[in-house]
């Protein structure tokens, strides 16, 4: 079944290229996440983080 898989693959003219695509955008979306990650405020993830269990008050992020 895998030889069956890879050799029509094989017979794919420019099919090399859709790894290293995927690698370049997973890459991207990897960094793009951390870089929102390190550049946010604890304050703003505590905010979030508290959202789901507020009874309609607005938490102040500053506590």
């Amino acid at each position: 079944m895998l030889k069956f898989i890879k050799h029509h693959l094989e017979t794919i003219a420019g099919i090399e290229i859709y790894p290293l695509l995927s690698f370049i955008i997973f890459f991207t979306l990897f960094v793009s996440v951390l870089v929102y990650v390190v550049w946010q405020r604890r304050a703003h993830f505590d905010h979030m983080g508290m959202l789901p269990l507020e009874d309609g008050k607005i938490l102040d992020p500053k506590n």
